[in-house]
């Protein structure tokens, strides 16, 4: 069984890429998993939720084997579209503007990168967020 702070390598690195575009965001082990911050706001967290034993993950992404779960902020129009398009989008357990992602092995880590770029966008003071164009 995978432990759920274990990300696959190719995940975090994609992950390291996009969010390096992200002015003064860091990443920092989470109590399980691996999240990227802006000050003291969690802009990704991302780690290997397993069905039963992840709780409310695994209910809301509807689980029914191990899987690597994002969970992100996105704008109210936005996440209403993204959490009803169904799979991999799912309302996460908490917040009323985080959205959980799976990410299948051919994710578009085109579409992920505008994601995190938006849920930055949010969290991040907006001298920060200009820099972005």
């Amino acid at each position: 069984m995978t432990d759920r702070a274990d990300v696959p390598s190719a995940v975090l690195e994609s992950l390291r890429r996009i969010c390096a575009g992200l002015p003064e965001s860091y990443e920092e082990p989470a109590w399980v998993g691996t999240r990227w911050r802006i000050r003291q706001r969690t802009i990704l967290h991302v780690f290997t939720a397993q069905p039963g034993a992840t709780g409310t993950f695994s209910r809301a992404a509807e689980l029914t084997e191990p899987a690597v779960v994002m969970t992100f902020r996105a704008q109210q129009e936005d996440f209403e579209a993204l959490v009803n398009s169904g799979h991999p989008f799912f309302r996460a357990a908490w917040g009323f503007d985080v959205v959980g992602m799976i990410v299948e092995p051919d994710a578009d880590w085109a579409e992920i990168g505008e994601l995190l770029t938006e849920s930055y966008r949010k969290l991040a003071p907006m001298k920060l967020s200009r820099l972005l164009g």
